[in-house]
């Protein structure tokens, strides 16, 4: 059954935080500037690490939107996924109303929730011992509080929980709402995913399995998606989100529609832990069903953002998961990576992504891909090198990928009636 059939599912707010600005636009603008939001680790002394770099968020004020002595009961990756959805409930101007909460809900996913709230409950029982463990821990660490307090603070009753799927999180958040608002089960969703996993076990777990960048005197070049020159992946941290509405819900409100959600697609490479399928069969299989749920043609995708993480592996069967799912369009479709810029903000990335698309739609710029010096000859297709390029998208894909084998792509489209 093809989307026109169902309910509609439109974008009316987005919000973002990520280690290239604290909102949408700082964010956007950013990105298509080309500017690289990684640098030296702050958050802790790094002497003993051999990656020093990461994608961190700066200057952000969780006070905008939560009172203080309840931000102290949470982990940051919850203070950015109420920041993100509080700014796209502002965007949409969506009143939440005794009448109209309980059809509206929240999907927030998470690749890794509460890592340093974790961090901090062992070694507080370690040094002090388990007397001294705030009662706040474990409502600080879970994933599905991210959700949870988004829906306390704003008064949500829809559905209402967290997707887990470590890279993929909040790409199937977004598709997951898209569906339940299609099912009639809600009318709106505020759905994306947040993450804070730059700390010291954040850093050295990945750093254990040699997936990290160590390119510390340059952390600006350390994110080099397709790019031969590349040695490994940046890890960043942050948040983004969108409210979706039923079309008929956000008409009938006024609402400004930034976008609709056409395509979604959900697979598993059923194939290894942390690497993806040889020549990209899962990811190649949610590309097709997003561009069928939509009723889409490979030629009527005018831009990909990609997973493109700034691994070997990812990027080659990415680069042939593309080709199988668009054939000959695959060569003269733009396909870039903002991981390039924003580094890998994990279970947050499919949502930043996704934002990126839509204001590409609106727009008509592609942000690049940075760094690139020596093609990959394994990567051919066109990454959109160095600097934005001016492109009239009327449809974009997300593409994400995640540990354990998950696929997510979205297909937002530009509004028509």
């Amino acid at each position: 059954m093809g989307n026109r059939e169902r309910r509609r599912v439109v974008i009316t707010g987005m919000g973002a935080v990520s280690p290239l600005g604290n909102d949408v636009e700082s964010s956007w603008r950013a990105a298509i500037e080309g500017r690289s939001g990684i640098g030296p680790i702050t958050r802790f002394d790094t002497a003993r690490f051999e990656t020093k770099i990461g994608g961190e968020i700066r200057g952000f004020n969780a006070e905008l939107y939560a009172p203080a002595k309840e931000l102290r009961r949470m982990d940051r990756f919850i203070h950015y996924a109420i920041g993100v959805c509080k700014q796209a409930a502002e965007q949409s101007g969506l009143e939440i109303t005794a009448e109209n909460a309980p059809e509206i809900g929240v999907l927030i996913g998470s690749g890794i929730g509460g890592i340093e709230t974790l961090t901090d409950a062992v070694l507080t029982i370690r040094d002090k011992g388990p007397g001294k463990i705030s009662p706040f821990t474990i409502p600080m660490l879970l994933t599905d509080l991210a959700a949870g307090q988004v829906s306390i603070l704003m008064g949500l009753q829809g559905p209402n929980y967290a997707v887990v799927s470590a890279c993929s999180s909040s790409a199937h958040a977004i598709g997951e709402a898209t569906e339940i608002i299609r099912r009639g089960q809600a009318k709106a969703m505020f759905a994306g995913g947040a993450e804070a996993t730059v700390c010291e076990v954040g850093i050295a777990t990945f750093g254990a399995m040699r997936a990290l960048s160590t390119r510390n005197d340059q952390p600006e070049r350390a994110s080099r998606p397709f790019d031969k020159l590349r040695d490994g992946f940046v890890l960043a941290e942050g948040a983004g989100a969108f409210l979706l509405e039923d079309l008929e819900f956000a008409q009938a409100r006024g609402a400004k529609i930034l976008a609709e959600v056409v395509g979604y697609g959900a697979t598993a490479d059923a194939s290894h832990v942390t690497a993806p399928a040889e020549g990209g069969a899962g990811a190649a299989r949610a590309m097709r069903m997003a561009m069928a749920g939509a009723g889409l043609k490979p030629e009527d995708i005018d831009y990909i953002n990609a997973h493109g993480t700034g691994t070997p592996l990812n990027e080659k069967y990415e680069t042939m998961a593309i080709k199988g799912a668009l054939g000959e369009h695959a060569y003269k479709v733009p396909v870039s990576s903002t991981k390039s810029m924003t580094g890998h903000m994990l279970g947050a990335a499919g949502a930043m992504e996704a934002v990126f698309c839509v204001k590409a739609i609106q727009e008509g710029i592609i942000p690049p891909t940075i760094n690139q010096e020596v093609p990959d000859p394994d990567c051919d297709l066109d990454n959109v090198p160095n600097e934005a390029r001016r492109v009239d998208v009327r449809r974009a894909m997300s593409n994400s990928m995640g540990f354990g084998g998950h696929n997510a792509v979205l297909i937002m489209e530009r509004f028509e009636e």
